[in-house]
């Protein structure tokens, strides 16, 4: 593994909402604009603005390749919201998912040195959203779609991928899978069990847990159980969405009834993407020995890690950063969007996210109960990630 940087292993402060909103309103955000060229003379500013600006403006006109050499294009992705499915917050809107952006935008340029910007708009209507998007694409180099509820968001991404001639990606959905299919990879080597062998269920069935179930069938996993706030997902349920529809052909292989309690009978390994408190002990008992629980609701997981570790689970994973194994899509977004910034990428495939994952996996040489996954600090990540993202 990568070398670590030893300040980022210091702990939080204990009232971390009350520190966080002063971090905030101290420097009045997280990002600002920076200068990459002087401004300090008439000779300077005729380089950089009039008149000289005319000529580059010129080239990009006759190219419009060469957006990507003389401007900002190059390296900057546009990070979009519509507030409608903060993480841990819900439909907020997006002047009040503002600072996760912006959170967002600061990860970009520290974990992958890619300029980012939050664009959070104020509709949550599908059409507005793909015509303002459509609108504002030319100063990006890729765009990072986020926190857009379920189904809505699988639209509009498909639609952008195919109008847009950039990188096109809904982290929620891909970001989440990338990491937890890499986490996985190495909890089966602790369980010691294969991929084809691996009885899987995924409580939710919205973003994260349709690309999840996506990536995972990639993988090889066949044995794969969908459960939302309405029990198993079946092709006999008539009130499906198009994207439960699709996976239903492909999910609950033994035709499984019921709700999660039933589905986790048996099973090797939970995945939650759902709600607090979902997961109890009793269901973690009712699944084969040392069985594999990655809880990632957040702030509050489907169980505490040491409720799942007492009723015999073998490995336990969050998406905490205060417990160990955590799941955290930073792990990925950068890299995948610096490989695509950096090898021409315009689509990106599941073949790259995959790949990406395994990667990321390979990453922690000694796989153990207690890391499965290399620290969101280690210098490796994002190269790691980035060579996958290729044509």
């Amino acid at each position: 593994m990568g070398k670590k940087q030893p300040q980022a292993e210091e702990s939080a402060p204990v009232d971390v909402d009350s520190a966080a909103v002063r971090l905030h309103a101290t420097n009045h955000g997280k990002i600002a604009t920076a200068l990459k060229v002087p401004l300090e003379t008439k000779a300077d500013l005729s380089l950089a603005y009039t008149p000289g600006v005319a000529a580059v403006c010129k080239e990009i006109a006759a190219d419009p390749a060469k957006a990507k050499e003389l401007t900002i294009k190059r390296n900057t992705i546009g990070i979009i919201t519509d507030g409608s499915a903060v993480l841990g917050l819900g439909n907020i809107g997006g002047l009040a998912a503002l600072p996760v952006m912006e959170g967002k935008a600061a990860l970009f340029k520290r974990f992958a040195d890619v300029d980012a910007f939050p664009i959070c708009l104020n509709t949550q209507d599908t059409e507005e959203i793909i015509k303002t998007i459509l609108a504002i694409a030319p100063v990006f180099g890729g765009i990072n779609l986020e926190d857009i509820a379920a189904p809505r968001c699988f639209e509009i991404e498909a639609r952008l991928k195919a109008m847009l001639d950039i990188p096109v990606m809904h982290d929620d959905q891909h970001g989440t899978a990338v990491v937890v299919l890499a986490a996985l990879i190495n909890a089966f080597k602790v369980r010691e069990l294969e991929r084809n062998q691996a009885r899987i269920v995924i409580s939710g069935a919205g973003a994260a847990g349709t690309a999840v179930a996506d990536l995972l069938i990639t993988y090889g996993c066949s044995d794969i159980t969908l459960v939302d706030s309405q029990g198993i997902i079946t092709s006999e349920r008539a009130e499906l969405t198009d994207e439960k529809k699709r996976l239903a052909g492909s999910t609950n292989p033994r035709k499984t009834q019921g709700g999660l309690a039933e589905a986790l009978v048996g099973a090797d390994v939970f995945i939650g993407v759902s709600k607090a408190g979902l997961l109890t002990q009793d269901m973690i008992k009712s699944m084969r020995p040392g069985p594999v629980v990655f809880a990632l609701a957040n702030p509050v997981p489907e169980i505490m890690p040491d409720l799942a570790l007492e009723a015999g689970a073998l490995v336990v994973a969050t998406g905490r950063s205060d417990f160990p194994n955590q799941i955290n899509n930073v792990l990925a977004f950068p890299g995948i969007f610096r490989g695509a910034l950096d090898n021409g990428v315009t689509k990106i495939t599941d073949l790259m996210f995959l790949n990406a994952a395994q990667n990321l996996a390979s990453l922690v040489e000694n796989p153990a109960a207690g890391e499965i996954l290399p620290s969101l600090f280690d210098a490796d990540v994002v190269l790691a990630v980035a060579t996958a993202i290729k044509a």
